[in-house]
């Protein structure tokens, strides 16, 4: 590994070890679970099936999955949020399968391994989105799926949360200016993936998705053509050829 990128990874690390960020903690309620019911619909997640989720951070979305009977394995830079992980999953905690790695990095017993890869706001964390997305479409099974809800960088809220939240900046969403179909979509095409889509959805913040009379609204002005380009939440979403 290059010093450049040893010292990308000790910034990634620290960016999220040195901070409890309450994004990175369990959290539920309608917002949470929506982004895990839109990941499992969209690919068609099934008990039984191998399935990794990267950059798991400290189990926001593993646990819900889990709970939800699909059989999940977590993987992330840093291990200090992988034991905080353990310690906040409570009786899960002994038998979570957790796994600390750089994506960047080729992993070469892991081609192939897995019924579908699946990460949350995880890619636009990285510095090589297309060295990470090209290891990890050799990761499926011939036929297995691809998955990453990732924030659209063409909401202006998500810049706000950036420039007022303690804690973030650019340098840490380092790419979520990349995050968009012609960069995601394309290099998962160039590494071999087919069936490429983008499926967007969401609409309210947490304090107001997680309320119940909400959930209508946000569906209805979902549906609005007009704005969809805008709406806050991407799905990236691929298949390997079988």
């Amino acid at each position: 590994m290059s010093e450049e990128r040893r010292e990308l990874a000790r910034f990634q690390r620290e960016y999220f070890e040195n901070r409890d960020k309450a994004t990175m903690r369990r959290a539920p309620g309608p917002y949470v679970l929506r982004h895990v019911e839109e990941m499992e619909c969209a690919l068609a997640l099934k008990p039984g099936e191998g399935i990794l989720e990267v950059g798991c951070g400290q189990g926001r979305y593993l646990i819900p999955l889990i709970e939800r009977g699909l059989d999940v394995e977590g993987f992330d830079l840093s291990s200090v949020l992988l034991e905080r992980l353990r310690k906040s999953a409570g009786d899960l905690g002994p038998g979570l399968r957790l796994v600390s790695g750089d994506l960047v990095e080729p992993c070469p017993e892991r081609e192939g391994a897995y019924d579908a890869v699946i990460g949350f706001f995880v890619l636009h964390h990285l510095h090589d989105v297309p060295a990470c997305l090209r290891n990890l479409a050799r990761w499926v099974k011939p036929g297995g799926r691809v998955g990453f809800l990732e924030p659209n960088p063409m909401n202006p809220l998500f810049h706000v949360q950036i420039l007022l939240t303690p804690g973030m900046s650019y340098r840490g969403e380092r790419s979520i200016m990349k995050m968009k179909a012609e960069v995601v979509l394309g290099t998962l095409a160039e590494s071999g993936m087919v069936g490429t889509r983008l499926e967007r959805f969401g609409f309210f913040p947490p304090f107001l998705a997680n309320r119940t009379p909400m959930k209508s609204i946000e569906r209805a002005l979902e549906a609005f053509s007009p704005w969809r380009g805008l709406l806050p939440f991407q799905l990236f979403l691929a298949e390997r050829p079988k």
